[in-house]
């Protein structure tokens, strides 16, 4: 079995493959989406089988931060602890190609934080096929950059991505070529920002 491919347009998503995409990730399927930066591998923070094939494909350890891609601000606020400081940095800087690590609410699945750390990975990203399925599906979507086992760099080139692995994804969203860089981390601690990864995102703002 291969992947369903879809071609949704990066300005105009069409309706009717916006829902078969989000077919699949409320049926529990994992989904290789596009973003402001690189492609994502996504599926529904419920959805545990779906989390552990995108751990498989990854290659990736219980530690690793895992990535809820929300809305909005107030979307946010449900599934992480924001202080007023930390806040006003968000709102400055989002929607952007910025990852957020910051204290996990109880909303938050055990198995979806940082075991270690009790964190989660927060992202308001700005691409507009991905905010029409955030839309569809009206909650926020589990996420883990595309970095193949042994490679450097993210995955930007869809048809790339069918290639080696759409054998063992349910879908893939064509969303053109992207950036190979993945997002910029920042790391909230007692309310500081810690840059963690350079990325696409300027990280002026949090230096």
């Amino acid at each position: 079995m291969s992947a369903e491919f879809l071609s949704i347009h990066p300005d105009n998503p069409q309706p009717r493959f916006v829902k078969m995409a989000c077919r699949y990730l409320l049926d529990g399927g994992v989904a290789v989406l596009p973003t402001d930066s690189s492609y994502a591998l996504c599926c529904m923070m419920e959805q545990k089988s779906a989390m552990e094939r995108i751990a498989r494909i990854r290659q990736i350890s219980k530690n690793h931060n895992f990535t809820l891609i929300c809305r909005d601000l107030s979307e946010i606020s449900t599934y992480a602890k924001v202080e007023n400081n930390v806040f006003r940095l968000l709102k400055n800087n989002i929607p952007g190609a910025y990852t957020f690590i910051l204290p996990a609410t109880k909303d938050v699945p055990r198995r979806v934080m940082n075991e270690k750390r009790r964190t989660i990975g927060i992202r308001v990203p700005r691409c507009t096929i991905l905010e029409a399925i955030l839309e569809e599906v009206n909650e926020p979507v589990m996420s883990c950059s595309l970095i193949l086992p042994g490679e450097e760099s993210a995955e930007s080139d869809p048809v790339e991505i069918n290639d080696k692995i759409g054998s063992i994804v349910d879908v893939i969203v064509d969303g053109g070529v992207l950036h190979p860089q993945a997002t910029t981390v920042i790391r909230f601690e007692d309310g500081q920002p810690i840059v963690r990864r350079i990325g696409l995102g300027d990280p002026t703002p949090f230096e």
